[in-house]
């Protein structure tokens, strides 16, 4: 899914999550150390900030000459007392009403916007005789609400509340949502499922998850657990092609051809509904011939619709290596010291790099956090390329957001002239020109100085007319899109598109 900060083919102009590193991994702490500075909160802050606190200490009274049972004490200070806030804050106190007795000293409540200065807004619609804030009877959070501002307000902060599970993240018939952690504990929800890891994905999972049980493949499961600490007992990993029956349904995932792990997700309901999630996947025609997919029609195909416009036309992914090998090639062999940089996100590309180290037979450099990822793989081949110096190779694995003149030209110069000149490549279907089209060769590379970069339509999501191929194939009843959803008009298109291609199926 394309979000702003996700992993897929997202914009890569957008920022990651505070919560994640360059690679787009979940942040980590390196040592405990760090792991103690990274946890600190607002009072650690607060009470380390070298406030000084000694103005808030009493002065010392001498007591009174002979007074019985008071001791002198050999340090100075005293012990901190509470001093007047209005004093503190600038405010004078206001004065007491008459009749008031020397003992009747407790504190009643003003108005702040008399001990402010501020003028009391006028309400609309009240009279002149009804001026008090009258709250609500009922003990109810729209009570409160209402209290604090008006319907606008309380429309506003029900639209902003982040645990309202979109229907489109709902299995109806059943007890599941995909992807949809961040909703935490969803009503009526007993299994949750991830399609693939990705963080606008799996985005809300914390080793403090609680909520139920997690199903996902196998290698999805693997990084769920080393990247964030989940309990174990609620991870599930399901085989890829295996029939499981979970809370009466039959659940089968199939390849997405997305990422590392990334699954479609194939639910067969007792009353023999059939539902399709897709989580993200590049449709291919290989996935035509599964046989779960040759069985009948799908009744709801849940769709990944990041490039569902006619103008994303993308040139196979094979197509694409080819050109990134040939290139790298060509600039080797007019410059042999040059540096081939590829960008990618926390998973995803590796058949790029890997298609690279295969050709020119070079191992692959990348930091520690992404080493420890690629190995979890468990992918023979790709383990064995990787290699922990980055003086070893020549092919550099860095993030996608960092593949720019400015921060190449400053990696560059860390590596002790090692390197006289860097090709990079950003392998994004963000990068696709309908200009260029298929035609590889007049991609036009941006280069500055010694670096030199090219944006190569590489896409592990699906292209306009692969969409078509596959929802043509399937003709499910009703196809739901779970990208570009958030107006109306992008709705309407996309349903217009599914509607011309359902046309007589």
């Amino acid at each position: 899914m394309a979000t702003a900060g996700g992993d897929g083919d997202g914009d890569p102009t957008q920022p990651f999550p505070a919560d994640l590193d360059d690679n787009g991994f979940p942040a980590l702490p390196s040592s405990p150390a760090a792991t103690t500075t990274s946890s600190s909160g607002f009072a650690e802050d607060f009470y380390r900030s070298g406030t000084d606190w000694s103005s808030l200490r009493a002065r010392r009274r001498p007591p009174p000459e002979g007074a019985p049972g008071v001791k002198a004490k050999g340090k100075e200070g005293g012990s901190l007392v509470q001093s007047s806030l209005f004093q503190a804050w600038g405010l004078e106190r206001p004065r007491r009403e008459e009749g008031a007795g020397a003992g009747e000293s407790s504190l009643v409540q003003r108005s702040l916007f008399q001990a402010w200065g501020i003028e009391r807004p006028k309400r609309e619609g009240v009279g002149a005789g009804d001026r008090s804030l009258s709250p609500s009877r009922s003990g109810s959070w729209s009570g409160r609400k209402r209290r604090r501002g008006g319907p606008d307000e309380a429309a506003a902060a029900a639209a902003m509340n982040p645990r309202t599970c979109p229907f489109y993240k709902k299995i109806p018939g059943t007890p599941f949502t995909v992807d949809a952690f961040r909703y935490g504990e969803v009503e009526g929800c007993s299994a949750y499922f991830l399609s693939h890891f990705h963080h606008d994905h799996y985005g809300g999972l914390t080793k403090k998850w609680c909520h139920g049980p997690i199903y996902c493949s196998a290698l999805t499961a693997r990084l769920v657990k080393m990247c964030l600490s989940i309990n174990s007992d609620y991870i599930c990993p399901l085989e890829l092609d295996t029939e499981y029956v979970i809370e009466g349904v039959t659940v089968t995932l199939l390849e997405a051809n997305h990422c590392p792990g990334a699954a479609l997700i194939h639910f067969l309901l007792s009353d023999g509904k059939t539902y399709l999630h897709t989580g993200d996947f590049r449709a291919s025609r290989s996935m035509q011939l599964h046989p779960l997919l040759q069985r009948g029609r799908i009744n709801l195909l849940y769709l990944d619709t990041t490039y569902c416009n006619p103008k994303y036309k993308f040139p196979p992914q094979e197509d694409v290596i080819d050109f990134v090998v040939s290139t790298a090639r060509r600039y080797l062999k007019k410059q042999p010291k040059t540096l081939i940089v590829v960008g990618a996100y926390s998973i995803g590309k590796e058949n790029v790099y890997l298609a690279i180290s295969q050709a020119l037979e070079v191992p692959i450099y990348t930091d520690a956090s992404r080493r420890r990822i690629l190995h979890s793989f468990g992918w023979t081949d790709l383990s064995k390329r990787i290699c922990p110096c980055n003086q070893s190779s020549p092919l550099h694995v860095l993030p996608l957001g960092s593949v720019n003149h400015e921060n190449l030209k400053k990696y560059l110069g860390t590596l002790n002239q090692r390197f006289l000149a860097v090709l990079a490549f950003r392998p994004t279907g963000w990068t696709f020109s309908e200009a260029t089209g298929k035609q590889l060769d007049l991609i036009k590379p941006r280069s500055n100085g010694s670096v030199t970069i090219y944006g190569v339509p590489y896409s592990e999501h699906s292209s306009f007319t692969e969409l078509k191929d596959f929802v043509m194939f399937v003709r499910p009843l009703k196809v739901i899109p779970t990208v570009n959803v958030g107006n109306a008009a992008s709705r309407d298109k996309m349903q217009a598109y599914f509607r011309e291609w359902l046309k007589g199926s």
